[in-house]
Formats: C-alpha cells, sequence, structure tokens
C-alpha cells in the first residue's frame, strides 16, 4: 500500500501555468487536476477539466444545477468511487501524488481531503465522539489526552467549542443547524486534513447561520486549502479568493473571483453572473 502521506518539499510545480516573474516566488497549488472526466454508465457528466487549486485560500465552484462542479468536486476525495457504474479518467494530484494511483488506498486520500455536505450529517454519536471517530480509527491519537487535545483544538477552530464545551457529552444531532455544521467542519480538521472540500455548505442554513460559517471559511484559509461549491455568487465573492464557472459539464473559465466577476473573458460566464440564465 502507498503512503499516502503528505512531507514537506513533496509539492510538484511541474505542472504551473507559466514560471513566476524573476524575485517572486511560485504560487503553491495543492490540487492539480488535467483532463478530468466523469462517466456515469453512459453518460458523461464532465469533460477534460483542468484545474489548479492554490494552498492556503478559497477556490469557488459556481454554475448552473446540473453543471458538473459538485461530480468534478467530489473527484477530489475519490467520493465517486461510491456511486455505482462512475468512471473518472485523467490525473489529480494532490500535493504532487495522483489520488486515483492504483496502489492509493481511499480511505486515506478522504483522510487527506475532508468534506463537508449540503446537509450537516453528524453521527449519532456524541459531541465529543463526532470529534474524535477520524483521529481513533487513523491513530491519530497515542493516549486519551491526546484524543482530548484534538477534540478541544478541533471544535476551537471550528468555533465551537465555547458554545458546546459543557456539554460535550451530548449528541451532536442535538444541535442547532449552524451549530452541526460547524460541527462536521471540526470533525473533517480532526485528522488533519490538507484539503477541505465544502458542497454547498451553508444552502441549509439561515443567514446568521451562513454568516458564521462564511466567517469561519475565512479563518480556515489561513491554514488549509478550502473548495467550496455554491450556487450563491454572493457568497463566492464574499468568501473566495479564485473562482471556476462550470457549464454543462465543461470548465469555462477559472480566475481571481475578481476577475470573474467584474470582468469574465466568456460570454457564457457573463450572461451567467448576470442573470441572464441559471
Amino acid at each position: 500500500m502507498v503512503d499516502f502521506s503528505i512531507e514537506p518539499g513533496d509539492l510538484d510545480h511541474s505542472f504551473a501555468a507559466s514560471a513566476s516573474p524573476a524575485g517572486q516566488q511560485a504560487p503553491s497549488y495543492k490540487v492539480t487536476a488535467r483532463n478530468v472526466s466523469v462517466f456515469y454508465g453512459e453518460k458523461q457528466a464532465l469533460f477534460n477539466v483542468g484545474i489548479d487549486i492554490l494552498d492556503r485560500s478559497v477556490t469557488a465552484f459556481i454554475g448552473p444545477s446540473g453543471c458538473g462542479k459538485s461530480t468534478f468536486l467530489r473527484c477530489f476525495n475519490r467520493m465517486n468511487d461510491t456511486i455505482a457504474g462512475a468512471r473518472v479518467t485523467g490525473e489529480i494530484l494532490v500535493q504532487g501524488k495522483d489520488i486515483y494511483a492504483p496502489d492509493v488506498d481511499p480511505v486515506q486520500v478522504r483522510a487527506r481531503v475532508g468534506m463537508v455536505f449540503q446537509k450537516p450529517n453528524p453521527f449519532p454519536k456524541t459531541i465529543f465522539e463526532n470529534i474524535a471517530y477520524g483521529p481513533r480509527i487513523h491513530g491519530l491519537a497515542r493516549s486519551k489526552a491526546d484524543l482530548e487535545e484534538i477534540v478541544v483544538k478541533s471544535l476551537q477552530r471550528a468555533g465551537l467549542f465555547n458554545e458546546v464545551k459543557d456539554r460535550l457529552d451530548g449528541e451532536g444531532t442535538g444541535l442547532s443547524g449552524g451549530q452541526q455544521q460547524r460541527l462536521c467542519i471540526a470533525r473533517a480538521i480532526a485528522v488533519s486534513p490538507e484539503v477541505i472540500l465544502m458542497d454547498e455548505p451553508c444552502s441549509a442554513l439561515d443567514p446568521i447561520a451562513t454568516a458564521k460559517i462564511e466567517e469561519l471559511i475565512d479563518e480556515l484559509r489561513e491554514n488549509y486549502c478550502i473548495v467550496i461549491v455554491t450556487h450563491n455568487m454572493q457568497q463566492a465573492a464574499r468568501v473566495s479568493q479564485r473562482t471556476a464557472f462550470f457549464h454543462l459539464g465543461y470548465l469555462v473559465e477559472e480566475d481571481t473571483t475578481d476577475q470573474i466577476f467584474m470582468n469574465p473573458k466568456d460570454k457564457r460566464t457573463q450572461d451567467y453572473i448576470t442573470g441572464r440564465f441559471g
């Protein structure tokens, strides 16, 4: 079994689109995708998508329903493997390592590339056990004290600890919707991922809970590579540094968020941004 652990210096910059100007540090790409296509049986859902995703930043995937953005997101932690008849072609590297190599364990991939889903999905366990489960099965804690430290730090990073510190033995499902989503984010953080994927993480939340999640995303990007799928263009503009627009299974264009929203190169992007379709 290939060791999928990431070591400093493993990053391969060979896929950078162009060399950095003299004296400037090369961009740090956490995820690189080349010619990625996805098939569900005979139907092709994604066509030859390529993108470089920066570390310590938020990249938003936008586009109309059914355009392929969530399908592409699920490629990054091999969640499409769980769908009968699904097939992924092309290449996806996480910090220079091919996550679809035949000797890579998908379970290890999902520890390195965490995911937060559209609807909060805490385990039917205590708040403590929701966070402790991942570190325990991956052997990340050598003692009970280590495990408790991971739980506390994960809840703190997710901005939830002060709200639940006196009821860690209470059920995670007993929290409010916004708290449950932050619990799921804390659960993802607990296994020290390289990347955090978020598939419309605020669509089931009220505006106050949404604002808290967006604030949390902005804080987390200081330490993580975050990729978010959102149907809310205002949210994409608020939380992301780069935005990719998808349409009919194709990546139409990807650029800085300001560029995509203020001066897109493709008319399809312009039409979507201005509400002419979607």
